[in-house]
Formats: C-alpha cells, structure tokens, sequence
C-alpha cells in the first residue's frame, strides 16, 4: 500500500479519528447543538462535523493524536487546510440551501486513545476571508 502503511494500519486509522471525531460530536451534544452531518465528502475536501445551534453553523476540524508529545494536535490545521474546509462549507451551504445562516470555523482537538480521549474545542479558530 505503498507510504499509507498496510491495511490493518489503515483501518486502525480510520477507527481512531473515528472515534475522536465522536467524542467530539458528543460534546458539542452535550453544549446544546444538534449535529446535522458528519463527514461531508466535498469537491475540495471533507468536512469533519457540521453542528448547528439556532441560526449558527459551526464547520468543526477533528485534529486528533494519542499523545500531545508532539504538540497540540489543532496546530496541524495549516492555511491551506483552513482553505479547503471553507471552500467545502461554501460548497455545504449553497446544496443545502443555508446561504443566509452564520457560520463558524472551529478546530477541535482531541489527545489519548479510547473514550478517554481529551476534548479541547476551539471555537472561531479561524475565519473565511
């Protein structure tokens, strides 16, 4: 499978952002928002969650790492990634016919392994030009 790894590797991969990106979608649960979508492939990328709360759409980036030896894991959210995910929101609100809500950007991070995960959101982590 080339520099990806082998195919239990990849699995095991997908599984852990999986489950960060849950503990994430919990919690924004937890504060009040009803998650409308998770993992919405786009022409230019994929949104991670799309949260809503009243009129606010939250487009949420899951960053996450087992440990945080090497640093926040929201830090790896790069210009370019930023890019592709408003670029993607864009393209969500204009199919879903939501031009006229608020929007959000956020990051969030998640450090450890299982459902001890650590949480950490960062809301309007950046914005759309």
């Amino acid at each position: 499978m080339g520099l990806g790894g082998n195919a239990a590797e990849v699995v095991n991969r997908k599984q852990f952002g999986d489950l960060g990106e849950s503990l994430v979608a919990e919690q924004y649960v937890r504060d009040g928002y009803r998650i409308r979508d998770r993992n919405v492939q786009c022409r230019r990328g994929e949104l991670d969650i799309v949260a809503e709360k009243g009129p606010l759409i939250c487009f949420v980036e899951v960053k996450m790492r087992s440990t945080s030896v090497w640093g926040d894991p929201s830090l790896m959210v790069s210009r370019e990634k930023q890019r592709k995910v408003i670029y993607s929101a864009m393209e969500y609100l204009q199919k879903q016919r939501l031009a006229n809500r608020q929007i959000r950007f956020d990051v969030a991070s998640v450090v450890g392994r299982g459902r001890t995960g650590v949480v950490e959101l960062i809301p309007n982590a950046f914005e759309a030009w």
